[in-house]
């Protein structure tokens, strides 16, 4: 984790050199002009185009000193034109100053308000690192790779969430969509995740992990708060049991789309027959009250995870991403190069820009024989 905030991005030396060059040879040009075309034509006015440029991609001090050179060039063409005391280059000058001091008083608040920006984004990232640990390579024999990207550039972090935990025996798997934007969504998404990675690596059975998660996000709701959205959030999920052992994984969705398995160039949803609500709409419930549904997953097959971001995208003629057409299309079963195709091909859907979070998970069954049952080497946190 990084322990400060980035640097600024930074020219070349004699980048830099070149650039600041522009300005002073603008004073030298305008000057230069202004005196050969006698006292009739003034083109001192323009002086300040020097300022402005160097406020374009410099900070306040350089801005400050080029705005310096040019009432000084000011002041010496006054002085070359025999004019300097008076009424109209007196105006002159007071005008340069003016726009000077504006230059410089803005390209200083915006230097500040760069560096609060920066700050931001890097506390984001920092933030996103923690709430969304990146995934291992491997789980046990399991292949992973993982995507998320919020649809606001600078927000970084949203309501969009999964991890994964190694168990005795298996591979325990979570995907949500926190409802709603914003801090709250990303607190109600830290507090699914923290609870979620404190029970299912005990490996309870996968309908008490599910109530678990679900008294957790109802019960945080209805907690005595100012904030106004408190008590109206819920999280649509899909928590999978994948055994080291089994040619099977088992799920329970709460609301949220059904996972895609890709094998032998087929895919299939993973549509379940009895749905549980949203975690968070229900009151307290046990684990009497869901029912995992089990599917077939051999070596080989490939599991997909998303949220409605995904499939919600629209493209300029209002019709949404085909996900699963495309992934029959590919025929891909590389978990990395899966989630990127599905990233690029989904902003070249959208032109270029997401309306909503979007997170994916996908996951590749490779031979239980890689890692055995009691393999601890991959376990996460």
């Amino acid at each position: 984790m990084p322990d400060r905030p980035p640097a600024q991005p930074r020219h070349p030396w004699r980048a830099r050199q070149a650039l600041i060059a522009v300005p002073v040879v603008l004073i030298v040009l305008i000057s230069a002009l202004d005196i050969a075309t006698g006292p009739d034509i003034h083109l001192g006015p323009l002086l300040v185009v020097a300022p402005a440029v160097a406020a374009a991609f410099r900070g306040p001090r350089a801005t400050a000193l080029i705005a310096v050179l040019a009432i000084a060039a000011q002041v010496v063409i006054g002085m070359v034109l025999g004019g300097v005391g008076t009424a109209n280059h007196i105006a002159q000058l007071c005008t340069l100053v003016v726009l000077c001091v504006f230059l410089v008083v803005f390209r200083s608040s915006y230097e500040r308000r760069e560096q609060a920006l920066s700050r931001a984004r890097w506390i984001a990232d920092v933030a996103q690192k923690v709430l969304l640990r990146p995934l291992p390579p491997r789980i046990g024999p399991l292949r992973i790779a993982a995507l998320y990207v919020a649809a606001e550039a600078e927000a970084r972090i949203g309501g969009d969430l999964y991890a994964a935990v190694r168990a005795p025996g298996g591979t325990r798997v979570l995907i949500g969509d926190v409802r709603g934007k914003g801090l709250t969504a990303v607190g109600d998404a830290a507090l699914l995740l923290g609870a979620f990675r404190a029970a299912a690596h005990r490996h309870p059975p996968l309908a008490r992990l599910v109530a678990h998660l679900q008294n957790t996000v109802f019960w945080d709701a209805t907690e005595l708060t100012s904030d106004p959205e408190a008590g109206e959030g819920f999280v649509t999920a899909v928590v999978l049991d994948i055994p080291d052992d089994e040619p099977v994984v088992r799920l329970v969705s709460c609301g949220h789309p059904p996972p895609l398995l890709l094998h032998h160039g087929t895919v299939t949803p993973l549509e379940v027959t009895d749905p549980a609500l949203p975690l968070g709409v229900s009151g307290h419930l046990t684990e009497k009250d869901y029912r995992p549904e089990t599917f077939r997953y051999e070596e080989g097959g490939l599991l997909l995870l998303y949220t409605d971001g995904v499939v919600e995208t629209r493209d300029e003629q209002g019709a949404f991403y085909p996900l699963a057409e495309r992934l029959a299309q590919w025929n891909d079963t590389d978990p990395a190069r899966l989630v990127g195709r599905v990233h690029d091909d989904l902003l070249a859907h959208a032109g270029g820009a997401l309306d909503d979070d979007v997170a994916l998970v996908a996951i590749e069954r490779r031979d239980h024989r890689y890692a055995p049952a009691d393999d601890r080497r991959a376990v996460l946190p």
